[in-house]
Protein backbone atom coordinates (compact mmCIF):
# COMPACT_ATOMS: atom_id res chain seq x y z
CA UNK A 1 0.00 0.00 0.00
CA UNK A 2 1.48 3.63 -0.90
CA UNK A 3 0.59 4.98 2.39
CA UNK A 4 2.13 2.40 4.41
CA UNK A 5 5.71 2.13 2.13
CA UNK A 6 5.82 6.27 2.50
CA UNK A 7 5.56 5.93 6.11
CA UNK A 8 8.11 2.95 6.82
CA UNK A 9 10.79 5.40 4.38
CA UNK A 10 10.38 8.42 6.55
CA UNK A 11 11.33 5.81 9.32
CA UNK A 12 14.10 4.94 7.49
CA UNK A 13 15.07 8.32 7.02
CA UNK A 14 14.74 9.10 10.43
CA UNK A 15 16.37 6.02 12.10
CA UNK A 16 19.57 6.54 10.12
CA UNK A 17 19.84 9.96 10.82
CA UNK A 18 19.39 9.83 14.69
CA UNK A 19 20.82 6.36 14.26
CA UNK A 20 18.80 5.05 17.11
CA UNK A 21 16.54 2.48 15.20
CA UNK A 22 18.52 -0.20 12.74
CA UNK A 23 17.18 -0.98 9.53
CA UNK A 24 16.69 -4.70 9.87
CA UNK A 25 14.54 -3.99 12.99
CA UNK A 26 12.23 -1.63 10.17
CA UNK A 27 12.55 -4.22 7.60
CA UNK A 28 10.49 -6.68 9.79
CA UNK A 29 7.28 -4.47 9.70
CA UNK A 30 4.67 -5.99 7.53
CA UNK A 31 1.69 -4.71 6.74
CA UNK A 32 -1.83 -5.97 8.42
CA UNK A 33 -3.55 -8.45 6.66
CA UNK A 34 -7.19 -7.85 8.20
CA UNK A 35 -9.13 -10.93 6.58
CA UNK A 36 -6.59 -13.79 7.88
CA UNK A 37 -6.97 -11.70 11.32
CA UNK A 38 -11.07 -12.38 10.98
CA UNK A 39 -10.73 -15.78 9.64
CA UNK A 40 -8.65 -16.26 13.16
CA UNK A 41 -11.33 -15.11 15.52
CA UNK A 42 -13.56 -17.15 13.52
CA UNK A 43 -12.00 -20.31 13.83
CA UNK A 44 -11.53 -19.78 17.78
CA UNK A 45 -15.58 -18.83 18.04
CA UNK A 46 -16.35 -22.55 16.26
CA UNK A 47 -14.27 -24.29 18.94
CA UNK A 48 -15.96 -22.00 22.04
CA UNK A 49 -19.41 -22.83 20.50
CA UNK A 50 -21.10 -25.55 19.95
CA UNK A 51 -24.41 -26.14 17.27
CA UNK A 52 -27.78 -26.56 18.19
CA UNK A 53 -28.05 -30.06 16.71
CA UNK A 54 -25.54 -31.76 17.98
CA UNK A 55 -26.47 -30.58 21.21
CA UNK A 56 -30.08 -32.25 21.08
CA UNK A 57 -28.53 -35.58 20.12
CA UNK A 58 -26.45 -35.76 22.91
CA UNK A 59 -29.75 -34.74 24.86
CA UNK A 60 -31.50 -37.50 22.93
CA UNK A 61 -28.58 -40.16 23.87
CA UNK A 62 -29.03 -39.49 27.37
CA UNK A 63 -32.65 -40.30 27.30
CA UNK A 64 -31.84 -43.70 25.53
CA UNK A 65 -29.11 -44.29 28.36
CA UNK A 66 -32.38 -44.51 30.55
CA UNK A 67 -35.16 -46.09 28.18
CA UNK A 68 -34.02 -49.77 28.58
CA UNK A 69 -34.79 -48.78 33.22
CA UNK A 70 -38.09 -47.34 32.35
CA UNK A 71 -39.10 -50.53 29.98
CA UNK A 72 -38.19 -53.01 33.34
CA UNK A 73 -40.17 -50.70 35.56
CA UNK A 74 -43.23 -50.74 33.16
CA UNK A 75 -42.71 -54.38 33.39
CA UNK A 76 -42.42 -54.80 37.23
CA UNK A 77 -45.89 -52.70 37.47
CA UNK A 78 -47.49 -54.69 34.96
CA UNK A 79 -47.17 -57.59 37.00
CA UNK A 80 -48.39 -56.38 39.84
CA UNK A 81 -51.76 -55.54 37.85
CA UNK A 82 -51.81 -59.13 36.78
CA UNK A 83 -51.07 -60.82 40.30
CA UNK A 84 -54.66 -58.69 41.84
CA UNK A 85 -56.17 -60.12 38.34
CA UNK A 86 -54.92 -64.24 38.98
CA UNK A 87 -56.25 -63.52 42.74
CA UNK A 88 -59.73 -62.12 41.37
CA UNK A 89 -60.02 -65.03 39.57
CA UNK A 90 -59.05 -68.04 41.60
CA UNK A 91 -61.34 -66.47 43.97
CA UNK A 92 -64.55 -66.63 41.58
CA UNK A 93 -63.43 -69.86 40.36
CA UNK A 94 -63.65 -71.04 44.35
CA UNK A 95 -66.98 -69.09 45.45
CA UNK A 96 -68.46 -71.09 42.13
CA UNK A 97 -67.33 -74.41 43.00
CA UNK A 98 -68.36 -74.42 46.63
CA UNK A 99 -71.94 -73.96 45.49
CA UNK A 100 -74.66 -76.76 45.43
CA UNK A 101 -74.77 -78.80 42.80
CA UNK A 102 -76.99 -77.92 39.64
CA UNK A 103 -79.22 -80.87 38.66
CA UNK A 104 -79.32 -81.04 34.56
CA UNK A 105 -82.39 -82.98 33.62
CA UNK A 106 -85.39 -80.64 32.62
CA UNK A 107 -84.15 -78.37 29.76
CA UNK A 108 -81.01 -77.20 27.89
CA UNK A 109 -79.72 -73.95 28.77
CA UNK A 110 -78.85 -71.26 26.52
CA UNK A 111 -75.63 -70.30 25.48
CA UNK A 112 -75.81 -66.87 27.50
CA UNK A 113 -77.09 -68.75 30.58
CA UNK A 114 -73.55 -71.73 29.93
CA UNK A 115 -71.46 -69.10 29.85
CA UNK A 116 -72.45 -67.69 33.28
CA UNK A 117 -72.77 -71.07 34.71
CA UNK A 118 -68.98 -72.14 34.31
CA UNK A 119 -67.32 -73.39 37.14
CA UNK A 120 -70.82 -74.34 38.61
CA UNK A 121 -71.00 -78.00 39.82
CA UNK A 122 -73.47 -79.95 38.40
CA UNK A 123 -74.96 -83.49 39.08
CA UNK A 124 -75.94 -85.32 36.12
CA UNK A 125 -77.32 -88.85 35.10
CA UNK A 126 -76.93 -91.34 32.14
CA UNK A 127 -75.55 -93.92 30.00
CA UNK A 128 -71.72 -93.26 27.95
CA UNK A 129 -72.01 -93.56 24.49
CA UNK A 130 -68.24 -95.26 24.28
CA UNK A 131 -68.52 -96.02 20.68
CA UNK A 132 -67.99 -92.18 20.48
CA UNK A 133 -65.67 -91.47 22.61
CA UNK A 134 -62.14 -89.06 22.16
CA UNK A 135 -59.27 -88.91 23.30
CA UNK A 136 -57.19 -85.65 23.62
CA UNK A 137 -53.38 -85.69 24.29
CA UNK A 138 -51.27 -86.31 24.62
CA UNK A 139 -50.86 -85.25 28.36
CA UNK A 140 -48.32 -86.26 30.88
CA UNK A 141 -49.64 -86.91 34.68
CA UNK A 142 -47.15 -87.61 37.65
CA UNK A 143 -48.01 -90.74 39.17
CA UNK A 144 -45.56 -91.49 42.32
CA UNK A 145 -42.95 -89.38 41.34
CA UNK A 146 -42.83 -90.83 37.65
CA UNK A 147 -44.48 -89.09 34.47
CA UNK A 148 -46.26 -90.79 32.19
CA UNK A 149 -48.07 -90.02 28.60
CA UNK A 150 -51.61 -90.33 28.17
CA UNK A 151 -55.01 -88.85 27.40
CA UNK A 152 -58.21 -86.98 28.64
CA UNK A 153 -61.13 -89.63 27.14
CA UNK A 154 -64.37 -87.27 26.41
CA UNK A 155 -67.56 -89.13 25.95
CA UNK A 156 -71.34 -88.22 25.19
CA UNK A 157 -73.64 -89.19 28.35
CA UNK A 158 -76.67 -89.86 26.44
CA UNK A 159 -80.33 -89.36 27.83
CA UNK A 160 -82.22 -92.56 29.64
CA UNK A 161 -85.94 -93.59 28.20
CA UNK A 162 -88.48 -93.48 30.68
CA UNK A 163 -85.81 -92.64 33.49
CA UNK A 164 -86.84 -89.66 35.61
CA UNK A 165 -83.66 -88.24 36.82
CA UNK A 166 -82.05 -88.94 33.37
CA UNK A 167 -80.45 -85.64 31.36
CA UNK A 168 -83.10 -84.86 28.26
CA UNK A 169 -79.83 -83.47 25.99
CA UNK A 170 -76.29 -85.42 25.07
CA UNK A 171 -73.87 -83.94 27.33
CA UNK A 172 -69.90 -84.29 26.72
CA UNK A 173 -68.21 -84.89 29.51
CA UNK A 174 -64.47 -85.14 30.14
CA UNK A 175 -64.67 -88.36 32.07
CA UNK A 176 -60.79 -87.57 32.70
CA UNK A 177 -57.29 -89.09 32.18
CA UNK A 178 -55.97 -92.87 30.82
CA UNK A 179 -52.63 -93.87 30.25
CA UNK A 180 -51.76 -94.97 26.52
CA UNK A 181 -51.95 -98.71 27.42
CA UNK A 182 -55.92 -98.31 28.04
CA UNK A 183 -56.33 -96.13 24.84
CA UNK A 184 -54.35 -98.64 22.60
CA UNK A 185 -56.95 -101.18 24.42
CA UNK A 186 -60.11 -99.33 24.25
CA UNK A 187 -59.72 -98.92 21.14
CA UNK A 188 -59.44 -102.41 19.85
CA UNK A 189 -62.10 -103.60 21.92
CA UNK A 190 -65.02 -100.80 20.40
CA UNK A 191 -63.43 -101.94 16.83
CA UNK A 192 -63.97 -105.20 17.63
CA UNK A 193 -67.74 -103.79 18.79
CA UNK A 194 -67.94 -101.99 15.92
CA UNK A 195 -66.93 -105.01 13.26
CA UNK A 196 -69.83 -106.76 14.82
CA UNK A 197 -72.59 -104.55 14.07
CA UNK A 198 -71.44 -104.18 10.82
CA UNK A 199 -71.62 -108.12 9.91
CA UNK A 200 -74.82 -109.23 7.00
CA UNK A 201 -78.08 -109.97 8.35
CA UNK A 202 -79.08 -113.36 8.71
CA UNK A 203 -81.11 -115.26 5.86
CA UNK A 204 -84.46 -116.61 5.83
CA UNK A 205 -85.81 -119.90 5.34
CA UNK A 206 -86.27 -119.72 1.96
CA UNK A 207 -83.01 -117.74 1.37
CA UNK A 208 -83.89 -114.28 0.74
CA UNK A 209 -82.50 -111.45 2.99
CA UNK A 210 -84.90 -109.47 5.56
CA UNK A 211 -83.05 -106.38 5.73
CA UNK A 212 -85.73 -104.40 7.34
CA UNK A 213 -86.86 -106.94 9.87
CA UNK A 214 -83.05 -107.64 10.83
CA UNK A 215 -82.40 -103.84 11.55
CA UNK A 216 -86.52 -103.60 13.35
CA UNK A 217 -85.31 -106.36 15.55
CA UNK A 218 -81.83 -104.88 16.47
CA UNK A 219 -83.21 -101.58 17.39
CA UNK A 220 -85.29 -103.50 19.71
CA UNK A 221 -81.83 -105.39 21.00
CA UNK A 222 -80.21 -101.82 21.75
CA UNK A 223 -83.70 -100.24 23.57
CA UNK A 224 -83.42 -103.40 25.96
CA UNK A 225 -79.94 -103.09 26.63
CA UNK A 226 -80.04 -99.89 27.49
CA UNK A 227 -82.82 -100.40 29.82
CA UNK A 228 -80.75 -102.71 31.69
CA UNK A 229 -77.46 -100.56 31.67
CA UNK A 230 -77.69 -98.55 34.93
CA UNK A 231 -77.33 -94.93 34.54
CA UNK A 232 -74.09 -93.50 35.42
CA UNK A 233 -74.31 -90.36 37.91
CA UNK A 234 -71.89 -88.14 36.81
CA UNK A 235 -70.29 -84.77 39.50
CA UNK A 236 -68.65 -82.58 37.47
CA UNK A 237 -68.33 -78.57 36.87
CA UNK A 238 -69.07 -76.92 33.51
CA UNK A 239 -66.27 -75.85 31.40
CA UNK A 240 -65.69 -74.29 28.20
CA UNK A 241 -63.12 -74.89 25.08
CA UNK A 242 -59.00 -74.50 25.95
CA UNK A 243 -56.96 -71.85 24.58
CA UNK A 244 -54.29 -73.17 22.87
CA UNK A 245 -50.77 -71.30 23.10
CA UNK A 246 -48.63 -71.40 19.85
CA UNK A 247 -46.47 -74.40 20.04
CA UNK A 248 -49.79 -77.01 20.08
CA UNK A 249 -50.56 -78.19 16.86
CA UNK A 250 -54.19 -77.80 15.33
CA UNK A 251 -56.70 -80.40 16.33
CA UNK A 252 -57.51 -82.86 13.07
CA UNK A 253 -61.18 -84.53 13.40
CA UNK A 254 -60.46 -86.26 10.19
CA UNK A 255 -58.03 -88.35 11.27
CA UNK A 256 -59.01 -88.24 14.83
CA UNK A 257 -56.42 -86.56 16.44
CA UNK A 258 -57.53 -83.93 19.01
CA UNK A 259 -54.50 -81.77 20.68
CA UNK A 260 -56.83 -79.50 22.42
CA UNK A 261 -60.09 -79.91 23.99
CA UNK A 262 -62.24 -77.66 20.87
CA UNK A 263 -66.09 -77.90 22.29
CA UNK A 264 -67.94 -77.21 18.95
CA UNK A 265 -65.65 -79.34 16.34
CA UNK A 266 -66.13 -82.29 19.65
CA UNK A 267 -69.60 -82.05 19.61
CA UNK A 268 -69.76 -82.16 15.57
CA UNK A 269 -67.53 -84.60 15.86
CA UNK A 270 -69.93 -87.07 17.93
CA UNK A 271 -73.02 -86.03 16.05
CA UNK A 272 -73.93 -83.55 18.41
CA UNK A 273 -75.24 -79.78 18.47
CA UNK A 274 -72.06 -77.12 18.52
CA UNK A 275 -73.65 -75.72 21.69
CA UNK A 276 -73.46 -78.85 23.47
CA UNK A 277 -72.62 -78.80 27.21
CA UNK A 278 -69.14 -79.74 27.91
CA UNK A 279 -68.52 -80.77 32.08
CA UNK A 280 -65.62 -82.37 33.76
CA UNK A 281 -65.69 -85.09 35.98
CA UNK A 282 -64.71 -84.47 39.37
CA UNK A 283 -66.25 -87.26 41.19
CA UNK A 284 -63.33 -87.84 43.99
CA UNK A 285 -64.86 -91.35 44.88
CA UNK A 286 -62.78 -93.37 42.19
CA UNK A 287 -63.13 -97.72 42.00
CA UNK A 288 -59.55 -98.98 43.42
CA UNK A 289 -60.34 -102.14 41.04
CA UNK A 290 -61.07 -100.00 38.03
CA UNK A 291 -59.13 -96.74 38.46
CA UNK A 292 -59.26 -95.57 35.15
CA UNK A 293 -60.19 -92.78 34.06
CA UNK A 294 -59.27 -90.69 36.88
CA UNK A 295 -61.26 -87.43 36.97
CA UNK A 296 -59.67 -84.21 37.69
CA UNK A 297 -58.75 -82.99 41.35
CA UNK A 298 -61.25 -80.22 41.83
CA UNK A 299 -58.37 -78.17 43.68
CA UNK A 300 -56.38 -78.11 40.12
CA UNK A 301 -59.51 -75.51 39.05
CA UNK A 302 -58.05 -73.66 41.66
CA UNK A 303 -54.82 -73.28 40.36
CA UNK A 304 -53.26 -71.56 37.50
CA UNK A 305 -49.56 -71.96 35.45
CA UNK A 306 -48.99 -68.87 36.84
CA UNK A 307 -50.13 -68.61 40.23
CA UNK A 308 -50.13 -64.65 42.30
CA UNK A 309 -47.06 -65.84 43.48
CA UNK A 310 -45.12 -66.35 40.81
CA UNK A 311 -46.49 -62.67 39.52
CA UNK A 312 -44.76 -61.37 42.59
CA UNK A 313 -41.05 -62.63 41.95
CA UNK A 314 -41.96 -61.51 38.60
CA UNK A 315 -42.18 -58.15 39.60
CA UNK A 316 -39.27 -58.07 42.33
CA UNK A 317 -37.14 -59.93 39.13
CA UNK A 318 -38.32 -56.45 36.82
CA UNK A 319 -37.89 -54.16 39.40
CA UNK A 320 -34.46 -55.07 40.44
CA UNK A 321 -33.22 -55.21 37.03
CA UNK A 322 -34.95 -51.17 36.45
CA UNK A 323 -32.45 -50.13 39.12
CA UNK A 324 -29.74 -52.25 37.53
CA UNK A 325 -29.62 -50.57 34.53
CA UNK A 326 -30.88 -47.38 35.31
CA UNK A 327 -27.48 -46.95 37.84
CA UNK A 328 -25.35 -47.95 34.93
CA UNK A 329 -26.61 -44.90 32.91
CA UNK A 330 -26.19 -43.12 35.96
CA UNK A 331 -22.63 -43.83 35.72
CA UNK A 332 -22.13 -43.27 32.14
CA UNK A 333 -23.44 -39.97 32.51
CA UNK A 334 -20.55 -39.39 35.12
CA UNK A 335 -18.21 -40.54 32.86
CA UNK A 336 -18.98 -37.91 30.00
CA UNK A 337 -19.14 -35.13 32.59
CA UNK A 338 -15.91 -36.04 34.04
CA UNK A 339 -14.26 -36.65 30.21
CA UNK A 340 -15.25 -32.87 29.69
Amino acid sequence: MPSTARTLSELRRAGAARGGMSSAYLLSFRPFNSSAAVATSSASDSHNTVSPSSESQGKASRWLLFLPGALTFGLGTWQIFRRQEKIKMLEYREKRLQMEPLKFSSANPSSEELDSLEFRKVVCQGVFDDKKSIFVGPRSRSISGLTENGYYVITPLVPVHNYLDSVRFPILVNRGWVPRSWKDKFLEESGNEQFADALPSPAQADGTKSWWKFWSQKSVIIEDQVHSVAPVEVVGTIRGSEKPSIFVPANDPESSQWFYVDVPSIARACGLPEDTIYIEDINENVNPSNPYPIPKDVNTLIRSSVMPQDHLNYMFTWYSLSAAVTFMAFKRLQQKNKRR
